[in-house]
């Protein structure tokens, strides 16, 4: 086959089993395709490991031990920690860094038979909206080499666009999963807090980090999304109590009557024209498809940006103390007594937007202002998750923007992180309630940039995103579409 980047997650696991193709000829195509590491977006490869997976795939096809999707790629944020890759979280005080153990989700996409690639760039500690942030430079859109991909999962997102890889992983702790996907053109979906492990996932914010599956189609990410999701109980107090779950068996379930919420507050006069054009008219296909569109109201939107950039940062504060260079990763060579040590060693491997979170949290949490700023943002916090259930009341799932703009140039906000913490308006309400939603690409803006359409469920509802998204997406061909040259 000459097209193997081509395909989708499960026509690759068709073929696989099927003998069509080996594991083995899988992996040497996209090993060949990820050489010269195109839009940076690769930052741990190792050929001998992905092909001693990959034989070990197509010897499981051949004695009929193979798991469900056997033999196929895929690569993982480098914030998951992984035995066989360095794991770096795309920051200096990392550097070179090996695990001794796997994440819950690489080690259950193992399970599932999938074969890893590497580790992909990322905004350090998942800390951005750009993927401008990472210590081993920006990754670049292969739509457009001089924009954005999204962050902070924008080397997941542009190496799916690139046919890197078919699959991948992501985290979303403010939408690092839905603005990339719809920056990049391809589909992500952020389950319900809890439903994936953040065992041996290194963390930013933890009651808003969250893994999911970034691939090309609905479709795809219900496979994925199947393979990872299920509980964690020993090892992450935060994984939910619920079984795992077949998310492609209501892929094809009618549209006809489904209620879909329209939040006023998402469409108004931020909206980029060209974003607003591609999500009606997607809007209307779904009408067209039997589904209801009802007009609803998430009257805290605005809200969540400074309610994010107090809990998220306070968190940050707290997790990040960690990396004080006595245990692992970088220590500084020259200090003169272990006050010293801890000082320069965060000076030197910490970059300049992490700083400003650690500093932002650290103030948030200190005496006399957590009461003012952090325990308000909490209070804050609850009103919106209250807000979606009384919109859930009327509708079974909400659509809008995932991001006010098209991707945007590199370096365009170098000088105002503000401008980049006001991207992520649409994308922070979920997050901050911990539902679940997904990115879905449904047309093109200006430049001919990708434009993604979020879909938002109640709490474990993610069957019924990918059902939405999957119905549409077998109406349409924009998650079909390529970047020049892939």
């Amino acid at each position: 086959m000459t097209d193997l980047h081509t395909l989708s997650v499960k026509a690759l696991a068709e073929s696989l089993r099927s003998r069509q193709v080996s594991a083995v000829e899988v992996a040497t195509r996209f090993l060949a395709r990820t050489g010269g590491n195109p839009n940076n977006a690769f930052l741990d490869i190792d050929s001998e490991v992905t092909l001693a997976q990959a034989r070990a795939s197509d010897a499981k096809l051949a004695d009929g031990t193979a798991g469900p999707l056997e033999g196929v790629p895929v690569a993982h944020k480098d914030v998951f920690v992984t035995r066989d890759f360095a794991t770096t979280a795309g920051s200096k005080i990392l550097n070179g860094y090996r695990s001794p153990f796997d994440a819950t989700v690489v080690q259950r996409l193992r399970s599932a038979g999938m074969v890893s690639l590497g580790k992909l760039n990322c905004d350090e500690f998942a800390m951005g909206s750009s993927n401008e942030n990472s210590a081993y430079g920006a990754v670049t859109n292969p739509w457009d080499t001089t924009r954005v991909p999204g962050g902070s999962s924008g080397g997941s997102a542009a190496a799916v666009a690139a046919g890197l890889t078919p699959a991948a992983t992501g985290t979303d702790t403010g939408g690092s999963i839905r603005q990339p996907a719809a920056f990049c053109g391809i589909t992500g979906i952020k389950p319900t807090y809890g439903r994936a492990s953040r065992y041996g996932m290194i963390a930013y914010a933890s009651s808003l980090d969250q893994a999911g599956p970034m691939a090309r189609s609905a479709e795809d990410c219900a496979l994925l999304l199947s393979a990872m999701c299920g509980p964690d109980l020993d090892r992450d107090s935060t994984s939910l109590d619920v079984p795992a779950e077949n998310f492609s068996a209501k892929l094809d379930n009618s549209l006809a009557g489904v209620r879909v919420g329209i939040p006023k507050e998402f469409f108004g006069d931020g909206l980029a024209s060209d974003v607003r054009s591609a999500i009606d008219t997607a809007l209307t296909q779904l009408q067209d498809l039997g589904a209801k569109l009802v007009p609803i109201s998430l009257p805290r939107t605005e809200l969540s940006i400074p309610v994010y950039y107090i809990i998220a940062p306070a968190e940050a504060s707290s997790n990040l103390s960690r990396f004080d260079g006595v245990k692992f990763g970088h220590r500084t060579q020259d200090y003169t007594d272990l006050g010293d040590m801890y000082k320069k060693t965060r000076a030197e491997g910490f970059g300049e937007e992490v700083k400003r979170r650690i500093m932002t949290g650290a103030y948030v949490l200190s005496h006399g202002y957590y009461d003012a700023y952090y325990l308000q943002a909490q209070k804050i916090r609850r009103m919106i998750a209250d807000d979606f259930q009384r919109a859930f009341a009327e509708c079974d799932v909400i659509a809008g923007p995932v991001a006010p703009t098209v991707a945007w140039t590199l370096g365009n906000n170098a000088n105002d992180p503000l401008a980049d913490y006001l991207a992520d308006i649409f994308t922070l309400p979920a997050s901050l309630a911990g539902l679940p939603g997904m990115s879905l690409p449904v047309g093109f803006g200006t430049g001919h940039m990708p434009v993604g359409m979020q879909l938002i469920g109640n709490y474990l509802q993610e069957a019924q995103l990918l059902n939405v998204a999957h119905q549409y997406q077998m109406n349409t061909d924009f998650h079909l579409q390529h970047p020049a040259g892939v």
